[in-house]
């Protein structure tokens, strides 16, 4: 039985999550809780597998109540926003920053057309997210970083590409926050997120990282400085120019966008001229078609496994001999730097 905590203020709302949680037999609510305070005493005394976890609560809210868990009792976290309005997802997402694992829009009531949908995401989402082991989380002091090593042989390059799934967000973000804000080449990205969240997150990823982000645009030449984020439900790649390429060809992977469509489509065009990075996140998305850039010549980097919430993707990466280089975020962003350097002096 996978044990799950409900923390949210609202009776109506935790009635509500309990009746989809517990209409699955592998599912048992540990318990409620109406506030952060009794959320921690409730953490400690039951020991759940996974809490689902409202972001606005008197007191101590989420994102204070999901950094004292993951101090001292790391569990698996899953925000349910009651909705996508960029105030709601700019919080949500200091919640993932915080340990959360995933954010997902609490299902519309029952009765409405999308209903059996949602609840079904909601389900298995929190069934994936008990089977990950988090660790505990220190707040962060300053600390040396270790030094990316030099890459070799590098032809220039003209875009890099980067996938990533849970735990992806915050990984992106000390990534572009460490890039200088004139960055010689664009940078594309394949982040798997629940539907409804994509224009939030890349608001929260631009304003957070102070580097533009964008939600990609079918035909647009990508700037060098900027960054492009798949859309909801379409796939991402890149086509001579280089230009973006959005498709709503069957998924690969079961999703779209899939980072299998944006490596592919990169071999492809840029072969040696591109980056491939493949971050935290489960499943193998990303992985095979790393390999390929990796045979094109490409210069390609998988997060290492210290560094990433699920080493699921980048470390089947790592299994096929995808990755010429096993970075954190810190060494990643150096090593991007360092690759291509800035507009008005860029690297040869």
């Amino acid at each position: 039985m996978i044990k799950v905590l409900i923390v949210d203020d609202s009776r109506v709302a935790q009635e509500f999550l309990a009746h989809i949680l517990a209409s699955d037999p592998a599912v048992q609510i540990a318990g409620v809780a109406n506030n952060g305070e009794e959320a921690l005493e409730m953490v400690r005394e039951k020991r759940p597998d996974v809490i689902t976890m409202d972001i606005h609560m008197p007191g101590m809210d989420g994102f204070e109540v999901t950094r004292a868990i993951m101090e001292c009792l790391p569990t698996p976290i899953v925000m349910v926003s009651a909705s996508a309005s960029a105030a709601e997802v700019a919080s949500s997402f200091r919640v993932l920053e915080a340990g959360a694992l995933a954010l997902i829009l609490r299902p519309p009531g029952i009765g409405h057309p999308g209903y059996e949908a949602a609840a079904w995401e909601l389900l298995q989402t929190v069934k994936l997210m008990s089977e990950i082991k988090v660790v505990r989380r220190i707040r962060p002091t300053a600390r040396a970083g270790k030094a990316a090593p030099a890459a070799q042989g590098a032809a220039e390059i003209q875009i890099i590409a980067i996938g990533a799934s849970t735990g992806g967000p915050p990984a992106l973000l000390k990534i572009l926050s460490a890039l200088p804000q004139d960055l010689a080449v664009p940078v594309l990205i394949v982040q798997h997120i629940a539907a409804g969240f994509t224009a939030g997150f890349v608001e929260w990823l631009g304003g957070a990282s102070r580097f533009p982000v964008h939600i990609a645009a079918h035909g647009e030449r990508p700037l060098p400085g900027h960054a492009y984020v798949a859309p909801d439900g379409l796939h991402m790649g890149v086509g001579s120019g280089p230009r973006i390429l959005l498709s709503d060809q069957a998924p690969e992977n079961g999703l779209r966008p899939s980072v299998n469509y944006l490596f592919h489509s990169v071999a492809q065009v840029l072969g040696p001229r591109a980056v491939g990075v493949l971050l935290t996140g489960m499943g193998r998305d990303g992985a095979e078609e790393l390999k390929a850039m990796k045979d094109k010549g490409a210069v390609t980097i998988a997060q290492d496994a210290d560094s990433s919430v699920v080493h699921g993707m980048p470390g089947e990466a790592i299994k096929l001999g995808a990755a010429k280089y096993i970075l954190p975020p810190e060494g990643i962003a150096a090593m991007l730097a360092g690759l291509v350097g800035k507009a008005d002096g860029r690297n040869k």
